[in-house]
């Protein structure tokens, strides 16, 4: 763990933060490049980026307050307060593909197919996002006796002194991983808009329940599920009824 990556004239550079910066700043470039080869304006695409970004960031923050303070906020001016802290990334995923999708309708463009660019940057952007975790110490889990497992020392947002999964590793491996396995896909296998897409929806809600479930850090409940996993449900069936939709059209 290490939250302060270097310290500058004083200026402290967070590693949560850092991570984070990088890992917007790859799937930008990523996403760039792949509308550039496609025709569509620079311009409107770094617009509709900004756009997204603002939106992700307010869909994760508002998120996280409701998952994990529902009980505990008595006033507006606590909401405010704890604004700074914390993040889910479904929340910013979903708001982010709300104004993507009304975006693509201001512009005539294919939302689908701008989903199909957006997928590996965003799965790409992840990655980076879980190394950060990983340097904040967030996102632990739980005690194991495996011969895998990180130690957090005093200080940390994780339990110190533990043997804990590293799931911030699993989820930065796997993010890399499905980030890979999307732009190939793209390249080679797809053939009608909104595959890669629906393929990132699948796969994504997938790996996110299997590494819930070795997670121990506060992240909300619903039933006997996380937050995350409860929504993951629908994210997999939403990516399941787009690829079918989609495979039903490329047969015809």
């Amino acid at each position: 763990m290490k939250p302060i990556l270097f310290d500058i004239l004083g200026f402290k550079v967070y590693g949560y933060g850092f991570m984070i910066a990088i890992g917007i700043l790859l799937a930008i470039m990523l996403f760039i490049r792949k509308m550039k080869s496609k025709g569509y304006d620079e311009d409107k695409a770094y617009n509709m980026i900004f756009i997204s970004i603002i939106s992700g960031v307010l869909g994760g923050k508002i998120l996280y307050i409701l998952t994990n303070f529902k009980y505990t906020i008595k006033n507006p001016k606590e909401i405010i307060e704890n604004f700074g802290y914390g993040f889910v990334i479904y929340g910013a995923i979903i708001a982010g593909i709300l104004v993507v999708y009304l975006y693509c309708r201001k512009e005539k463009w294919n939302a689908l197919e701008i989903f199909d660019f957006i997928a590996p940057a965003v799965a790409l952007g992840q990655g980076f996002g879980r190394i950060g975790c990983l340097l904040a110490g967030c996102c632990y889990g739980g005690v194991t006796n495996g011969p895998l497992y990180l130690v957090f020392p005093e200080g940390s947002l994780a339990p110190a002194g533990l043997h804990l999964h590293p799931t911030q590793l699993y989820s930065a491996i796997f993010d890399f991983l499905l980030a890979i396995f999307l732009l190939w896909y793209g390249k080679n296998r797809a053939r009608v808009k909104g595959e890669v897409f629906s393929l990132y929806l699948i796969i994504y809600s997938i790996g996110r329940i299997l590494v819930e479930f070795l997670r121990n850090d506060p992240r909300g409940e619903v039933g006997i599920l996380s937050t995350s996993q409860f929504i993951s449900i629908f994210i997999l069936i939403g990516g399941t009824i787009i690829l079918k939709q989609r495979q039903r059209k490329r047969e015809n």
